[in-house]
């Protein structure tokens, strides 16, 4: 066997636990095990085509369409990633302005420099005593666009990764108004409308393109996902066509097959699956209320699959617990950010793996002192609020031509960039090319790379590409 076979099978059958995606969370006895070889297949006669889907792919997206409540529904093996990159380039022609949430994944900006795209960005309001990033206002959303009354589009994301969730119908009526859609990237919601305890999806709010990853919290393979169409405001055949072009022309049937095995559990196994699932965590979270150092919090309008651990009053930083849990533990988190521990739940969750990190947390909690302040813990929002002084496409051309230097990060402040700097996961940028990096830029990246945090999009450690003649 290969290396890399080796290293999963190995990983496999030790007792690691994931509070991660995808969200099968590798539960053989529940979902199923094995790599497909004898149904890994290409486009033969009887099996359809991804790309012309006219029988038995074709009836597995209408399936998911009617669960997910949409008009149109369309595999993607490409992830969401392409579903976005498809819904963009469909709804603005290049050179056009986009209204975007500045807290959306890197694919949205991969989008904005492909099309070459002006963009104005709403920002989340910042929960300063929870110190994360809350919502992407109406009132934000409504102010943009009566400033911007050139907007071809708006891009948001709900549920955000940390579960977030924004007024998703009221502002699809606001962007309606301007008689442009609504793009939403619910990528962390493919959960979404299947149990009362969570939220309906954006397809019935609203939304005229709506993304969903089923691979985060759904028991399907990695790389999967679903885009949904509705409404007549978005020319459905330009997205269909760029889904055409930007996805592999040699589909994986193995990834399709698992999408479909997603929607039959969805469809066959709905009510138990998740009324089990719901009880589980929400009893874990009530006990989870009693830490007295470490915190689970959330803001008001939340999905309660995800469980964010707070350590701004506890003398630890999250990288610190982040790495107790997994090396004391065995229990994988999906990431540390500034002041907390994002732990993501699923149906393919156990009993026995959800008590695992009950017992992890309310022994590591035994072990901390409350203090006011900790040295080194100073608190650090996600995304720091970024001018926008120049598009991004333009400035990239423009690189291009000129050149970049490669500089420390407090040497670049005030410089355009030309790289992108983000951690991933979350993946969304701190700088953006075309950007003009403030000191708060600066030194948020700083910090989080003396706290062993890798940065990624840069060239060189410590060092960020700036335009020359920016």
């Amino acid at each position: 066997m290969g290396d890399l076979y080796d290293k999963l099978k190995k990983y496999s059958n030790s007792d690691y636990y994931g509070f991660h995606m995808p969200g099968h969370k590798r539960n053989i006895q529940r979902f199923g095990t094995g790599i497909p070889y004898g149904i890994d297949i290409t486009e033969i006669d009887g099996f359809d085509d991804l790309h012309h889907a006219a029988s038995v792919i074709k009836e597995a997206e209408e399936r998911a369409a009617r669960l997910y409540k949409a008009e149109e529904t369309h595999f993607l093996i490409n992830g969401s990633t392409v579903g976005i990159l498809s819904a963009i380039l469909g709804t603005t022609e290049r050179g056009d302005k986009i209204l975007a949430a500045r807290n959306c994944h890197k694919s949205v900006y991969h989008a904005i420099f492909l099309n070459e795209l002006n963009p104005v960005y709403v920002y989340p309001e910042y929960e300063k005593e929870l110190q994360i990033n809350g919502e992407v206002t109406v009132e934000s959303i409504r102010r943009a666009l009566e400033d911007n009354r050139e907007v071809k589009a708006v891009m948001l994301v709900s549920p955000t990764f940390e579960g977030v969730l924004l007024d998703i119908k009221s502002i699809a009526e606001t962007v309606h108004s301007y008689g442009i859609p609504l793009i939403v990237d619910e990528a962390h919601g493919a959960h979404f409308g299947f149990s009362t305890y969570f939220p309906e999806n954006a397809n019935t709010k609203g939304a005229d393109i709506v993304i969903h990853s089923v691979h985060k919290t759904l028991p399907a393979m990695t790389q999967t996902a679903l885009i949904h169409m509705n409404g007549d405001i978005v020319d459905r055949e330009r997205v269909r066509n760029l889904l055409h072009i930007l996805q592999s022309s040699s589909p994986s049937y193995v990834l399709m097959a698992s999408i479909d095995y997603c929607m039959d559990i969805l469809e066959r196994r709905e009510p138990d699956l998740f009324r089990e699932y719901a009880w589980n965590i929400e009893s874990l979270r009530r006990e989870l209320d009693e830490l007295k150092h470490l915190k689970i919090i959330k803001t008001g309008e939340f999905d309660n699959s995800k469980f964010i651990i707070s350590v701004k009053d506890a003398n630890i930083t999250s990288k610190e617990l982040y790495r107790i849990l997994l090396e004391k533990y065995h229990l994988q988190m999906e990431m540390a950010a500034g002041s907390y521990v994002l732990a993501m739940t699923s149906v393919g969750d156990t009993e026995e793996g959800l008590e695992r990190l009950r017992e992890a947390l309310f022994e590591i909690d035994a072990e901390l002192e409350t203090v006011a302040a900790v040295d080194g813990k100073e608190s650090m929002p996600e995304i720091p609020r970024l001018p926008i002084e120049s598009n991004s496409s333009e400035v990239l051309k423009n690189v291009r031509r000129d050149g970049i230097s490669y500089l420390k990060w407090s040497m670049a402040v005030g410089k355009v960039a030309a790289e992108y700097a983000y951690i991933y996961p979350p993946g969304i940028p701190f700088v953006v090319p075309g950007e003009r990096i403030t000191a708060e830029a600066s030194a948020y990246l700083e910090r989080y790379d003396s706290l062993g945090f890798t940065i990624e999009g840069i060239r060189e450690k410590g060092h960020i590409g700036v335009w020359e003649n920016g």
